[in-house]
Protein backbone atom coordinates (compact mmCIF):
# COMPACT_ATOMS: atom_id res chain seq x y z
CA UNK A 1 0.00 0.00 0.00
CA UNK A 2 1.29 3.45 -0.89
CA UNK A 3 2.06 5.79 1.96
CA UNK A 4 -0.46 8.54 2.60
CA UNK A 5 0.49 11.85 0.96
CA UNK A 6 1.89 14.46 3.34
CA UNK A 7 -0.59 16.95 4.73
CA UNK A 8 -0.11 20.67 5.27
CA UNK A 9 0.77 19.88 8.88
CA UNK A 10 3.89 18.04 7.64
CA UNK A 11 5.46 21.16 6.18
CA UNK A 12 6.21 24.73 7.15
CA UNK A 13 3.19 26.87 6.25
CA UNK A 14 5.00 29.98 5.05
CA UNK A 15 3.10 32.88 3.50
CA UNK A 16 5.94 33.37 1.02
CA UNK A 17 6.07 31.70 -2.38
CA UNK A 18 7.82 28.33 -2.74
CA UNK A 19 11.37 28.57 -4.08
CA UNK A 20 11.80 32.20 -2.99
CA UNK A 21 15.37 31.51 -1.82
CA UNK A 22 16.29 28.78 -4.30
CA UNK A 23 19.98 28.92 -5.15
CA UNK A 24 20.81 31.00 -2.08
CA UNK A 25 22.66 30.10 1.09
CA UNK A 26 21.55 31.73 4.34
CA UNK A 27 23.41 31.48 7.65
CA UNK A 28 21.37 31.43 10.88
CA UNK A 29 23.36 31.76 14.09
CA UNK A 30 21.77 30.27 17.20
CA UNK A 31 19.88 27.93 14.88
CA UNK A 32 19.74 25.01 17.28
CA UNK A 33 16.66 26.12 19.22
CA UNK A 34 13.93 28.71 19.61
CA UNK A 35 13.42 31.41 17.02
CA UNK A 36 16.61 30.49 15.17
CA UNK A 37 15.38 26.94 14.66
CA UNK A 38 12.07 28.26 13.33
CA UNK A 39 13.78 30.68 10.91
CA UNK A 40 16.05 27.91 9.63
CA UNK A 41 13.03 25.71 8.93
CA UNK A 42 11.15 28.44 7.06
CA UNK A 43 14.14 29.39 4.92
CA UNK A 44 14.80 25.74 4.06
CA UNK A 45 11.13 25.29 3.17
CA UNK A 46 11.49 28.22 0.76
CA UNK A 47 14.40 26.60 -1.04
CA UNK A 48 17.43 28.08 0.73
CA UNK A 49 20.51 26.06 1.58
CA UNK A 50 20.61 26.78 5.29
CA UNK A 51 23.68 26.85 7.48
CA UNK A 52 23.03 26.88 11.22
CA UNK A 53 25.60 27.50 13.91
CA UNK A 54 25.76 27.54 17.68
CA UNK A 55 27.70 26.03 20.54
CA UNK A 56 25.76 22.78 21.02
CA UNK A 57 26.52 20.12 18.42
CA UNK A 58 23.62 18.01 19.66
CA UNK A 59 21.06 20.77 19.09
CA UNK A 60 22.45 21.67 15.69
CA UNK A 61 22.47 18.05 14.54
CA UNK A 62 18.88 17.62 15.67
CA UNK A 63 17.64 20.65 13.74
CA UNK A 64 19.65 19.70 10.64
CA UNK A 65 18.05 16.25 10.80
CA UNK A 66 14.56 17.80 11.09
CA UNK A 67 15.14 19.95 8.04
CA UNK A 68 16.51 17.02 6.04
CA UNK A 69 13.49 14.95 7.05
CA UNK A 70 11.27 17.73 5.72
CA UNK A 71 13.14 17.69 2.41
CA UNK A 72 15.36 20.73 2.96
CA UNK A 73 19.10 21.32 2.92
CA UNK A 74 20.94 22.21 6.11
CA UNK A 75 24.58 22.14 7.20
CA UNK A 76 25.86 23.08 10.64
CA UNK A 77 28.97 24.29 12.43
CA UNK A 78 29.58 24.45 16.19
CA UNK A 79 31.65 27.36 17.52
CA UNK A 80 31.44 30.39 19.82
CA UNK A 81 30.64 33.68 18.04
CA UNK A 82 32.42 35.55 20.84
CA UNK A 83 35.75 34.04 19.72
CA UNK A 84 37.10 36.26 16.94
CA UNK A 85 39.54 33.68 15.60
CA UNK A 86 36.81 31.03 15.55
CA UNK A 87 34.48 33.35 13.65
CA UNK A 88 37.14 34.14 11.04
CA UNK A 89 38.07 30.49 10.60
CA UNK A 90 34.50 29.22 10.37
CA UNK A 91 33.43 31.87 7.87
CA UNK A 92 36.42 31.00 5.70
CA UNK A 93 35.69 27.28 6.00
CA UNK A 94 32.02 27.69 5.09
CA UNK A 95 32.85 29.74 2.01
CA UNK A 96 35.42 27.15 0.93
CA UNK A 97 33.15 24.16 1.53
CA UNK A 98 29.70 25.48 0.64
CA UNK A 99 30.24 28.54 -1.54
CA UNK A 100 28.94 32.11 -1.16
CA UNK A 101 26.59 33.13 1.62
CA UNK A 102 23.77 35.41 0.51
CA UNK A 103 22.13 36.20 3.84
CA UNK A 104 22.86 36.23 7.56
CA UNK A 105 20.38 35.99 10.41
CA UNK A 106 22.37 37.16 13.43
CA UNK A 107 20.19 35.40 15.99
CA UNK A 108 22.62 33.95 18.56
CA UNK A 109 22.67 35.57 21.99
CA UNK A 110 21.14 35.45 25.42
CA UNK A 111 21.09 36.93 28.92
CA UNK A 112 20.06 36.37 32.51
CA UNK A 113 17.71 38.41 34.72
CA UNK A 114 19.40 40.55 37.38
CA UNK A 115 19.14 44.08 38.77
CA UNK A 116 21.99 46.40 37.79
CA UNK A 117 23.34 46.55 41.33
CA UNK A 118 23.88 42.79 41.29
CA UNK A 119 25.58 42.48 37.88
CA UNK A 120 29.33 41.98 38.01
CA UNK A 121 31.72 43.38 35.40
CA UNK A 122 32.26 39.86 34.14
CA UNK A 123 28.52 39.20 33.87
CA UNK A 124 27.91 42.50 32.10
CA UNK A 125 30.68 41.88 29.60
CA UNK A 126 29.50 38.32 28.96
CA UNK A 127 26.00 39.48 27.98
CA UNK A 128 27.37 42.29 25.81
CA UNK A 129 29.66 39.78 24.10
CA UNK A 130 26.73 37.44 23.47
CA UNK A 131 24.31 40.02 22.16
CA UNK A 132 26.50 42.63 20.50
CA UNK A 133 30.16 41.77 20.02
CA UNK A 134 29.53 38.28 18.65
CA UNK A 135 26.97 39.57 16.18
CA UNK A 136 29.35 42.30 15.07
CA UNK A 137 32.10 39.74 14.44
CA UNK A 138 29.76 37.60 12.33
CA UNK A 139 28.50 40.45 10.15
CA UNK A 140 31.94 41.98 9.74
CA UNK A 141 33.60 38.74 8.68
CA UNK A 142 30.85 37.79 6.26
CA UNK A 143 31.05 41.26 4.73
CA UNK A 144 34.84 41.24 4.48
CA UNK A 145 35.15 37.68 3.19
CA UNK A 146 32.05 37.50 0.99
CA UNK A 147 29.20 39.99 0.94
CA UNK A 148 31.19 43.04 -0.17
CA UNK A 149 31.87 41.24 -3.44
CA UNK A 150 28.29 40.24 -4.26
CA UNK A 151 25.78 42.01 -2.01
CA UNK A 152 23.33 40.34 0.34
CA UNK A 153 21.12 40.90 3.36
CA UNK A 154 21.69 40.79 7.11
CA UNK A 155 19.02 40.67 9.80
CA UNK A 156 20.17 41.24 13.36
CA UNK A 157 18.32 40.18 16.49
CA UNK A 158 17.68 42.78 19.18
CA UNK A 159 14.91 42.93 21.78
CA UNK A 160 12.18 45.10 23.22
CA UNK A 161 14.56 47.74 24.61
CA UNK A 162 12.52 50.80 23.58
CA UNK A 163 11.72 51.83 27.15
CA UNK A 164 14.83 50.41 28.75
CA UNK A 165 15.08 46.88 30.13
CA UNK A 166 14.84 47.09 33.92
CA UNK A 167 15.94 43.78 35.38
CA UNK A 168 18.11 43.03 32.34
CA UNK A 169 20.03 46.26 31.90
CA UNK A 170 23.09 44.50 30.51
CA UNK A 171 21.01 43.00 27.72
CA UNK A 172 19.23 46.30 27.06
CA UNK A 173 22.57 48.04 26.60
CA UNK A 174 23.74 45.36 24.18
CA UNK A 175 20.48 45.14 22.26
CA UNK A 176 20.16 48.88 21.76
CA UNK A 177 23.78 48.83 20.67
CA UNK A 178 22.95 46.21 18.04
CA UNK A 179 20.13 48.38 16.72
CA UNK A 180 22.51 51.32 16.40
CA UNK A 181 25.15 49.10 14.79
CA UNK A 182 22.50 48.02 12.29
CA UNK A 183 21.94 51.64 11.23
CA UNK A 184 25.67 52.30 10.88
CA UNK A 185 26.28 49.19 8.81
CA UNK A 186 23.28 49.97 6.60
CA UNK A 187 25.00 53.20 5.51
CA UNK A 188 28.58 51.94 5.34
CA UNK A 189 27.73 48.80 3.35
CA UNK A 190 25.00 50.13 1.08
CA UNK A 191 27.49 50.78 -1.73
CA UNK A 192 28.17 47.03 -1.87
CA UNK A 193 24.48 46.15 -2.13
CA UNK A 194 24.35 44.84 1.42
CA UNK A 195 21.17 45.64 3.34
CA UNK A 196 21.24 45.50 7.14
CA UNK A 197 18.10 45.47 9.27
CA UNK A 198 17.06 44.21 12.70
CA UNK A 199 14.04 42.81 14.50
CA UNK A 200 13.04 43.49 18.09
CA UNK A 201 10.79 40.70 19.40
CA UNK A 202 8.79 41.18 22.53
CA UNK A 203 7.43 38.27 24.56
CA UNK A 204 7.62 35.23 22.27
CA UNK A 205 6.45 31.75 23.25
CA UNK A 206 9.76 30.03 22.60
CA UNK A 207 11.89 27.33 24.20
CA UNK A 208 14.03 29.86 26.06
CA UNK A 209 11.16 30.51 28.46
CA UNK A 210 11.80 27.14 30.04
CA UNK A 211 15.30 28.19 31.12
CA UNK A 212 13.91 30.46 33.82
CA UNK A 213 13.05 29.40 37.32
CA UNK A 214 11.84 31.00 40.53
CA UNK A 215 9.87 34.23 40.41
CA UNK A 216 10.59 34.72 36.73
CA UNK A 217 8.95 31.41 35.85
CA UNK A 218 5.77 32.30 37.69
CA UNK A 219 5.69 35.69 35.96
CA UNK A 220 5.97 34.38 32.38
CA UNK A 221 2.35 33.16 31.97
CA UNK A 222 1.10 36.58 33.06
CA UNK A 223 3.12 38.60 30.55
CA UNK A 224 0.36 38.46 27.95
CA UNK A 225 -1.75 40.68 30.22
CA UNK A 226 0.65 43.54 29.48
CA UNK A 227 0.32 43.16 25.70
CA UNK A 228 -2.49 45.12 23.97
CA UNK A 229 -3.13 42.10 21.72
CA UNK A 230 -3.55 40.07 24.93
CA UNK A 231 -1.31 37.24 23.87
CA UNK A 232 2.30 36.29 23.34
CA UNK A 233 3.88 36.12 19.92
CA UNK A 234 4.81 32.91 18.17
CA UNK A 235 8.16 31.97 16.68
CA UNK A 236 6.62 31.91 13.20
CA UNK A 237 5.51 35.52 13.58
CA UNK A 238 9.11 36.60 14.16
CA UNK A 239 10.41 34.34 11.40
CA UNK A 240 7.98 35.84 8.89
CA UNK A 241 9.34 39.33 9.49
CA UNK A 242 12.93 38.11 9.19
CA UNK A 243 12.21 36.27 5.94
CA UNK A 244 10.57 39.38 4.50
CA UNK A 245 13.62 41.50 5.35
CA UNK A 246 15.85 38.94 3.61
CA UNK A 247 13.59 38.84 0.55
CA UNK A 248 13.68 40.88 -2.68
CA UNK A 249 10.50 42.66 -1.56
CA UNK A 250 12.63 44.50 1.02
CA UNK A 251 15.20 45.64 -1.55
CA UNK A 252 14.78 49.32 -0.57
CA UNK A 253 14.55 48.70 3.17
CA UNK A 254 17.74 49.00 5.19
CA UNK A 255 18.78 50.37 8.56
CA UNK A 256 15.51 49.77 10.41
CA UNK A 257 14.57 47.81 13.53
CA UNK A 258 11.15 46.18 13.33
CA UNK A 259 9.21 45.89 16.59
CA UNK A 260 7.43 42.52 16.91
CA UNK A 261 5.76 42.89 20.29
CA UNK A 262 1.99 43.25 19.91
CA UNK A 263 2.37 46.94 20.84
CA UNK A 264 3.62 46.03 24.31
CA UNK A 265 6.40 48.61 24.15
CA UNK A 266 3.81 51.30 23.41
CA UNK A 267 1.38 50.32 26.15
CA UNK A 268 0.47 52.86 28.82
CA UNK A 269 -1.61 52.83 32.02
CA UNK A 270 -3.26 56.00 30.68
CA UNK A 271 -5.31 53.90 28.26
CA UNK A 272 -7.84 51.29 29.44
CA UNK A 273 -6.75 47.67 29.14
CA UNK A 274 -9.33 46.18 26.77
CA UNK A 275 -9.93 42.51 26.04
CA UNK A 276 -8.87 41.34 22.57
CA UNK A 277 -11.97 40.31 20.63
CA UNK A 278 -10.63 39.60 17.14
CA UNK A 279 -7.50 38.37 15.44
CA UNK A 280 -5.60 35.12 15.60
CA UNK A 281 -1.91 34.25 15.83
CA UNK A 282 -0.04 33.04 12.77
CA UNK A 283 1.32 29.60 13.61
CA UNK A 284 3.10 28.47 10.46
CA UNK A 285 5.77 26.36 12.14
CA UNK A 286 4.70 22.73 11.92
CA UNK A 287 7.31 21.63 14.47
CA UNK A 288 6.67 24.34 17.05
CA UNK A 289 6.51 23.23 20.66
CA UNK A 290 4.72 25.17 23.37
CA UNK A 291 7.14 26.03 26.20
CA UNK A 292 6.56 23.80 29.22
CA UNK A 293 6.03 26.82 31.48
CA UNK A 294 3.01 27.84 29.38
CA UNK A 295 1.71 24.28 29.20
CA UNK A 296 1.90 24.00 32.98
CA UNK A 297 0.10 27.31 33.41
CA UNK A 298 -2.67 26.30 31.00
CA UNK A 299 -3.17 23.00 32.78
CA UNK A 300 -3.33 24.68 36.18
CA UNK A 301 -6.04 27.06 34.97
CA UNK A 302 -8.05 24.50 32.97
CA UNK A 303 -11.54 23.51 34.18
CA UNK A 304 -11.66 20.14 35.91
CA UNK A 305 -13.51 18.53 32.98
CA UNK A 306 -11.05 19.82 30.33
CA UNK A 307 -8.34 17.45 29.05
CA UNK A 308 -5.03 18.58 30.49
CA UNK A 309 -3.33 18.93 27.13
CA UNK A 310 -6.08 20.88 25.36
CA UNK A 311 -5.31 24.44 26.52
CA UNK A 312 -1.58 24.05 26.04
CA UNK A 313 -2.06 23.08 22.42
CA UNK A 314 -4.52 25.85 21.63
CA UNK A 315 -2.92 28.76 19.74
CA UNK A 316 -4.62 31.32 21.96
CA UNK A 317 -2.64 30.02 24.90
CA UNK A 318 0.69 29.92 23.17
CA UNK A 319 1.40 33.49 22.03
CA UNK A 320 3.02 36.35 24.07
CA UNK A 321 6.32 38.39 24.09
CA UNK A 322 9.65 37.28 25.44
CA UNK A 323 10.83 38.97 28.58
CA UNK A 324 12.50 42.24 27.80
CA UNK A 325 15.28 40.16 26.35
CA UNK A 326 13.90 39.50 22.91
CA UNK A 327 13.98 35.89 23.92
CA UNK A 328 14.21 34.34 27.30
CA UNK A 329 17.30 32.40 26.44
CA UNK A 330 20.50 32.07 28.38
CA UNK A 331 23.72 33.37 26.84
CA UNK A 332 24.60 31.84 23.51
CA UNK A 333 21.73 29.36 23.32
CA UNK A 334 19.07 31.15 21.36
Amino acid sequence: MDAAPPTSADHYRSVFRPGLFAGQQVWVTGGGSGIGRCVAHELAALGARVLISGRSEEKLQRVAAEIAEDGGQCAWRAFDIRDEDAVKANVAAVLAEHGPVHGLVNNAGGQFPAPLMAISKRGFEAVVANNLTGGFLMMRELFVQCLQNQGGAIVNMTADFRNGMPGMGHSGAARSGMSNLTMSAAVEWAHAGVRVNAVAPGWIASSGMDTYGGAMRSLIPKLKNHVPLRRMGLEAEVSGAIVFLLSPAAAFITGITVQIDGAASLNTPMFPQLDATHGAPFDGFHRAVTPQVLQDSAQDSAPANTPANTPANTPANTPTHTPPSAQTIPPGTR
